[in-house]
């Protein structure tokens, strides 16, 4: 039998249809025009790419590098670097060990970042003339950069980033890491991406191919060397350059795992998650609402359409970035939980300093 709804509760109702109506129409605009590499997944001839720097910048990573630093070896770039950020985990030692060049990160100056900084040092000891900056947990299959270079030469852009496909293995993962291509899918439709308009920029920091002259151009990372959130940061500047971006899903040749437990997730989104807002604490207080009133409040008030809707919605993002197995369609089920599962993180987000990897963040110039 449906239950008598308030006034309120049929405006809220139609506020979060609408929006999650909105968003849905942006996801099908992506699953028809946003690209994806393609290729085969096979070893590329050792420095058979030699115009290519593949830069990894690392601060205790030595958990991720098995896993993900052989298989860059194996893309055929003319260089792989990378930089030790003052790990105290081993990270050096796993890198040479595994066959890759390994600089020690200098320390970090007054007013930059610990990424944007460990980046600007890559730069400088690259030699290649494509830059292809990539996080330690980042996985490319045999092929990716082959993939990559021909995608780059189809959209000849300034700044080419990829959205790597999510890997997402324990409960405390599934949580809260999928809303990552949710509200990113979800709220930017892949044309306006293209536009020139600096309003209108998106990149992944997990993977950045820049050419090296308008990068070098612009100052390199040090154009964004103040940022927590430096990849939209740096693609708007880009833009205000006059440079142009490309965009490409990661699908079977770019993954991440981006974290191992709850917690870690809960501490890597507190990092991100007010810079994400605008640096504005109203505006992060609005977003936990949104969540709530989205993935939550539609079962606690059996309100079947809007529960239609998010489902359709998460289906969705799964499809366009190729995460249909078993247990990646079963993450749906998650969804009522998503909101309080998220809590804890929007209150480390709000407070004045967040702590990442053994740095701390001092976020007093936030809103």
């Amino acid at each position: 039998m449906q239950r008598h709804r308030r006034p309120w509760e049929k405006a809220a109702a139609l506020a979060v249809g609408v929006s999650l109506a909105a968003r849905i129409g942006t996801l099908l605009v992506n699953a028809v025009t946003f690209p994806r590499l393609s290729g085969k997944m096979r070893p590329a001839t050792p420095g058979s790419l030699p115009e290519v720097s593949l830069l990894v910048p690392a601060r205790n990573e030595a958990q991720n590098l098995p896993r993900t630093l052989p298989r860059l070896l194996r893309q055929g770039a003319g260089e792989v670097l990378v930089l030790d950020d003052g790990s105290s985990d081993g990270t050096a030692e796993v890198a040479r060990r595994l066959g890759a060049q390994v600089i020690s990160g200098q320390p970090l100056p007054p007013g930059w970042r610990g990424k944007p900084w460990a980046c600007q040092q890559l730069a400088g000891a690259a030699r290649g003339e494509r830059l292809i900056f990539t996080d330690a947990d980042v996985t490319w299959e045999d092929g990716a950069l082959a993939a990559l270079l021909e995608q780059w030469e189809r959209e000849p852009a300034s700044l080419l980033s990829v959205w790597p496909r999510q890997v997402n293995r324990r409960l405390g993962e599934r949580l809260i890491t999928p809303m990552v291509d949710t509200m990113t899918l979800g709220l930017l439709p892949w044309p306006l991406l293209c536009r020139p308009e600096p309003a209108f920029a998106a990149a992944n920091g997990q993977v950045m191919a820049f050419r090296r002259r308008p990068y070098l151009a612009a100052g390199g990372h040090a154009l964004v060397r103040g940022e927590i959130l430096e990849d939209f940061a740096f693609a708007r500047r880009f833009k205000e350059r006059g440079e142009t971006l490309a965009l490409v899903l990661g699908s079977d040749l770019i993954s991440v795992r981006m974290y191992h437990s709850y917690r870690e997730a809960v501490q890597g989104f507190g990092k991100n998650s007010l810079a994400a807002h605008g640096g504005q604490r109203a505006a992060l207080a609005l977003g936990a609402a949104a969540v709530f009133f989205s993935y939550s409040w539609p079962y606690l008030t059996r309100n079947h359409t809007l529960i239609a809707l998010g489902l359709t919605e998460g289906l969705l993002v799964r499809l366009i970035t190729r995460r249909t197995r078993p247990d990646e369609l079963a993450e749906l089920l998650l969804t009522p939980l998503v909101a309080p599962a998220g809590w804890p993180t929007y209150l480390l987000a709000a407070r004045r300093q967040v702590s990442w990897k053994g740095r701390r963040y001092d976020q007093s110039q936030a809103g």
